[in-house]
């Protein structure tokens, strides 16, 4: 693999880490791989159009706030990538901490997506996985070979919603979640000083 190629791949992993979480709470409304399909095919259709548009970075970043507070579910990405942190939280500090990650979220991975400018990602299908449904999609970007993408998608929250991604093996969910934890153990556990780094970043 040459290094153009391996610089390309991680800059997919590592900004594509926020779209994540298992829906919780409600029980599974029966979603069917036809449904979860449609939901990702049309977010990659947003994400194709904003990332070929030619907007400026602060148009685009808008146009990516919508699309993810539309097909992910921010709100449980931001409480499952709390984690241990959030059983001792307040309500207030709660709020503020998923308010303060949406902003942190949103713009991160719009940034990231933005680098995918003169690239396309094409959906090839889907196949349930336990309660959830699989979707997968090659990601083709300029100076790289093709790869792999696995969207996630659950209905457990009331409407189907993507919870994850995979990327050739490697769990976004799990990696978005180590580094709010090490943000946090950076700041001793200080929830509010999290908070407010977080809207310094978005």
């Amino acid at each position: 693999m040459d290094r153009n190629n391996q610089m390309d791949r991680r800059v997919f992993i590592s900004g594509a880490t926020g779209l994540a979480v298992a829906g919780a709470g409600t029980p599974s409304l029966a979603l069917n791989g036809g449904e979860a399909e449609a939901l990702v095919n049309s977010a990659v259709s947003q994400i194709n159009q904003i990332i070929a548009s030619g907007k400026s970075e602060s148009a685009m970043l808008r146009d990516f706030e919508r699309v993810f507070t539309r097909y992910a579910d921010v709100q449980i990405v931001a409480l499952t990538t709390l984690g241990p942190a959030r059983r001792s939280a307040s309500k207030a500090q709660i709020r503020a901490y998923i308010s303060a990650f949406q902003v942190y979220f949103t713009r991160k991975y719009g940034r990231r997506f933005r680098e995918f400018i003169g690239g396309q990602i094409d959906v090839r299908g889907s196949r349930p996985v336990k309660s959830n449904v699989e979707v997968k999609s090659v990601v083709k970007l300029r100076n790289s070979s093709p790869f792999n993408v696995v969207w996630l998608v659950s209905d457990r929250s009331g409407s189907p919603k993507i919870f994850n991604m995979i990327i050739e093996g490697v769990n976004m969910l799990t990696s978005e979640r180590t580094e709010i934890g090490a943000m946090l153990d950076r700041r001793k556990g200080n929830l509010d000083q999290l908070t407010a780094d977080l809207k310094k970043l978005g």
